[in-house]
Protein backbone atom coordinates (compact mmCIF):
# COMPACT_ATOMS: atom_id res chain seq x y z
CA UNK A 1 0.00 0.00 0.00
CA UNK A 2 2.73 2.43 -0.93
CA UNK A 3 1.55 4.11 -4.12
CA UNK A 4 0.00 7.59 -4.04
CA UNK A 5 -3.50 6.40 -4.95
CA UNK A 6 -3.58 4.05 -1.98
CA UNK A 7 -2.13 6.76 0.26
CA UNK A 8 -4.93 9.07 -0.90
CA UNK A 9 -7.54 6.49 0.09
CA UNK A 10 -5.90 6.00 3.49
CA UNK A 11 -6.12 9.74 4.14
CA UNK A 12 -9.78 9.84 3.04
CA UNK A 13 -10.52 6.93 5.37
CA UNK A 14 -8.95 9.05 8.11
CA UNK A 15 -11.51 11.79 7.39
CA UNK A 16 -14.36 9.25 7.47
CA UNK A 17 -13.10 7.70 10.70
CA UNK A 18 -13.05 11.06 12.48
CA UNK A 19 -16.61 11.79 11.30
CA UNK A 20 -17.87 8.40 12.47
CA UNK A 21 -16.19 8.75 15.87
CA UNK A 22 -17.80 12.18 16.35
CA UNK A 23 -21.18 10.54 15.81
CA UNK A 24 -20.37 7.70 18.22
CA UNK A 25 -19.54 10.14 21.02
CA UNK A 26 -22.43 12.52 20.31
CA UNK A 27 -25.01 9.73 20.15
CA UNK A 28 -23.60 7.73 23.08
CA UNK A 29 -22.79 4.77 20.88
CA UNK A 30 -20.05 2.31 21.75
CA UNK A 31 -16.79 4.12 21.01
CA UNK A 32 -14.25 2.43 18.75
CA UNK A 33 -11.32 2.91 21.14
CA UNK A 34 -8.64 1.74 18.68
CA UNK A 35 -9.96 4.12 16.03
CA UNK A 36 -10.18 6.97 18.54
CA UNK A 37 -6.58 6.50 19.71
CA UNK A 38 -5.30 6.30 16.12
CA UNK A 39 -7.19 9.40 14.98
CA UNK A 40 -6.05 11.54 17.91
CA UNK A 41 -2.47 10.27 17.68
CA UNK A 42 -2.36 11.17 13.97
CA UNK A 43 -2.41 14.84 14.98
CA UNK A 44 1.12 14.74 16.36
CA UNK A 45 2.69 12.48 13.70
CA UNK A 46 4.50 14.90 11.42
CA UNK A 47 7.52 13.03 10.02
CA UNK A 48 5.96 9.73 8.91
CA UNK A 49 7.56 7.85 6.01
CA UNK A 50 4.16 7.15 4.49
CA UNK A 51 0.46 7.82 5.04
CA UNK A 52 -0.17 4.50 6.76
CA UNK A 53 2.33 5.41 9.49
CA UNK A 54 0.38 8.58 10.30
CA UNK A 55 -2.35 6.33 11.73
CA UNK A 56 -0.04 3.62 13.08
CA UNK A 57 -1.02 0.93 10.60
CA UNK A 58 -3.84 0.15 8.21
CA UNK A 59 -5.78 -1.95 10.73
CA UNK A 60 -6.34 1.12 12.92
CA UNK A 61 -8.42 2.62 10.11
CA UNK A 62 -10.92 -0.24 9.98
CA UNK A 63 -13.74 2.07 11.09
CA UNK A 64 -12.69 4.68 8.53
CA UNK A 65 -12.69 2.23 5.62
CA UNK A 66 -15.96 0.67 6.81
CA UNK A 67 -17.52 4.14 6.90
CA UNK A 68 -16.07 5.07 3.50
CA UNK A 69 -17.40 1.87 1.92
CA UNK A 70 -20.85 2.37 3.45
CA UNK A 71 -21.06 5.99 2.31
CA UNK A 72 -20.14 5.06 -1.28
CA UNK A 73 -22.31 1.95 -1.42
CA UNK A 74 -25.12 1.62 -3.95
CA UNK A 75 -27.37 0.58 -1.06
CA UNK A 76 -29.04 3.68 0.35
CA UNK A 77 -29.72 1.89 3.63
CA UNK A 78 -25.97 1.82 4.36
CA UNK A 79 -25.48 5.56 3.91
CA UNK A 80 -25.68 7.90 6.88
CA UNK A 81 -26.73 11.48 6.06
CA UNK A 82 -25.33 12.76 9.34
CA UNK A 83 -21.87 11.32 8.68
CA UNK A 84 -22.04 12.67 5.11
CA UNK A 85 -22.68 16.12 6.57
CA UNK A 86 -19.72 15.83 8.93
CA UNK A 87 -17.39 14.69 6.13
CA UNK A 88 -18.58 17.51 3.86
CA UNK A 89 -18.10 20.02 6.68
CA UNK A 90 -14.56 18.80 7.36
CA UNK A 91 -13.59 18.96 3.67
CA UNK A 92 -15.14 22.42 3.35
CA UNK A 93 -13.23 23.75 6.37
CA UNK A 94 -10.00 22.25 5.03
CA UNK A 95 -10.49 24.09 1.73
CA UNK A 96 -10.88 27.37 3.62
CA UNK A 97 -7.80 26.55 5.66
CA UNK A 98 -5.76 25.70 2.55
CA UNK A 99 -6.53 29.15 1.16
CA UNK A 100 -5.36 30.93 4.31
CA UNK A 101 -1.58 30.73 4.64
CA UNK A 102 -1.60 32.61 7.94
CA UNK A 103 -4.00 30.11 9.52
CA UNK A 104 -2.06 27.17 8.07
CA UNK A 105 1.11 28.55 9.64
CA UNK A 106 -0.66 29.09 12.95
CA UNK A 107 -2.02 25.55 12.84
CA UNK A 108 1.48 24.18 12.26
CA UNK A 109 2.78 26.14 15.24
CA UNK A 110 -0.02 24.90 17.48
CA UNK A 111 0.55 21.28 16.42
CA UNK A 112 4.25 21.65 17.27
CA UNK A 113 3.20 23.00 20.65
CA UNK A 114 1.02 19.92 21.20
CA UNK A 115 4.00 17.70 20.40
CA UNK A 116 6.06 19.48 23.08
CA UNK A 117 3.24 19.20 25.61
CA UNK A 118 3.45 15.42 25.38
CA UNK A 119 6.42 15.65 27.73
CA UNK A 120 3.99 16.91 30.39
CA UNK A 121 0.77 15.02 29.61
CA UNK A 122 -0.37 11.83 27.99
CA UNK A 123 -1.96 12.62 24.64
CA UNK A 124 -5.25 11.25 25.96
CA UNK A 125 -5.37 13.06 29.32
CA UNK A 126 -8.37 15.34 29.71
CA UNK A 127 -6.04 18.37 29.84
CA UNK A 128 -4.36 17.38 26.59
CA UNK A 129 -7.68 16.71 24.87
CA UNK A 130 -8.76 20.17 26.03
CA UNK A 131 -5.58 21.65 24.52
CA UNK A 132 -6.22 19.86 21.22
CA UNK A 133 -9.84 20.99 21.21
CA UNK A 134 -8.75 24.60 21.71
CA UNK A 135 -6.66 24.42 18.53
CA UNK A 136 -9.78 23.50 16.60
CA UNK A 137 -11.89 26.17 18.32
CA UNK A 138 -9.37 28.99 17.97
CA UNK A 139 -7.64 28.26 14.65
CA UNK A 140 -9.90 26.17 12.41
CA UNK A 141 -13.53 26.71 13.38
CA UNK A 142 -13.60 30.53 12.87
CA UNK A 143 -12.58 30.34 9.19
CA UNK A 144 -15.78 28.76 7.85
CA UNK A 145 -19.27 27.48 8.57
CA UNK A 146 -19.42 25.71 11.91
CA UNK A 147 -19.98 21.95 11.88
CA UNK A 148 -23.17 21.42 13.86
CA UNK A 149 -22.91 18.17 15.83
CA UNK A 150 -26.21 16.45 16.59
CA UNK A 151 -26.80 13.89 19.31
CA UNK A 152 -27.74 13.28 22.92
CA UNK A 153 -27.82 16.69 24.68
CA UNK A 154 -26.61 15.10 27.94
CA UNK A 155 -23.60 13.66 26.12
CA UNK A 156 -22.80 16.90 24.36
CA UNK A 157 -23.02 18.93 27.57
CA UNK A 158 -20.15 17.04 29.17
CA UNK A 159 -16.88 19.02 28.80
CA UNK A 160 -14.76 15.92 28.16
CA UNK A 161 -17.06 14.83 25.31
CA UNK A 162 -16.94 18.35 23.86
CA UNK A 163 -13.14 18.16 23.92
CA UNK A 164 -13.16 14.73 22.27
CA UNK A 165 -15.53 15.88 19.51
CA UNK A 166 -13.44 18.97 18.71
CA UNK A 167 -10.21 16.99 18.86
CA UNK A 168 -11.68 14.49 16.39
CA UNK A 169 -12.84 17.26 14.07
CA UNK A 170 -9.26 18.57 14.12
CA UNK A 171 -8.02 15.04 13.32
CA UNK A 172 -10.47 14.99 10.41
CA UNK A 173 -9.05 18.29 9.17
CA UNK A 174 -5.51 16.92 9.47
CA UNK A 175 -6.49 13.87 7.39
CA UNK A 176 -8.21 16.14 4.84
CA UNK A 177 -5.06 18.27 4.53
CA UNK A 178 -3.10 15.08 3.88
CA UNK A 179 -5.70 13.89 1.35
CA UNK A 180 -5.46 17.15 -0.59
CA UNK A 181 -1.64 17.08 -0.49
CA UNK A 182 -1.81 13.62 -2.07
CA UNK A 183 -3.97 14.96 -4.90
CA UNK A 184 -7.41 14.33 -3.41
CA UNK A 185 -10.27 16.42 -4.82
CA UNK A 186 -13.95 16.42 -3.93
CA UNK A 187 -15.01 15.68 -7.49
CA UNK A 188 -13.08 12.39 -7.35
CA UNK A 189 -15.49 11.14 -4.67
CA UNK A 190 -18.30 11.62 -7.19
CA UNK A 191 -16.62 10.61 -10.44
CA UNK A 192 -14.29 7.88 -9.10
CA UNK A 193 -16.78 6.44 -6.62
CA UNK A 194 -16.49 2.86 -7.82
CA UNK A 195 -12.70 2.99 -7.80
CA UNK A 196 -12.59 4.39 -4.23
CA UNK A 197 -15.22 1.88 -3.06
CA UNK A 198 -13.17 -1.01 -4.46
CA UNK A 199 -10.07 0.32 -2.71
CA UNK A 200 -11.97 0.59 0.60
CA UNK A 201 -13.24 -2.98 0.28
CA UNK A 202 -9.73 -4.20 -0.61
CA UNK A 203 -8.36 -2.45 2.48
CA UNK A 204 -11.03 -4.07 4.69
CA UNK A 205 -10.24 -7.48 3.23
CA UNK A 206 -6.54 -6.89 3.94
CA UNK A 207 -7.33 -5.83 7.54
CA UNK A 208 -9.45 -8.94 8.09
CA UNK A 209 -6.61 -11.14 6.83
CA UNK A 210 -4.04 -9.67 9.23
CA UNK A 211 -6.36 -9.87 12.28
Amino acid sequence: MKDSIQDKHIALAGVCQAASLVQQIARKQQLDEHGFLASIHSLVVIDADNTEQVFGDISKLQLGFTTLAAQLSNKAVKKDAEITRYIAGILQLERKLAGNSQKMSELGQRISQLQRQQSLYSLFDSQMLSNIASVYTEVVSPIGAKIQVAGDPEQLKQPLNQHKVRALLLAGIRAAVLWRQLGGKRRQILFSRRHILNAANDALQHINQIH
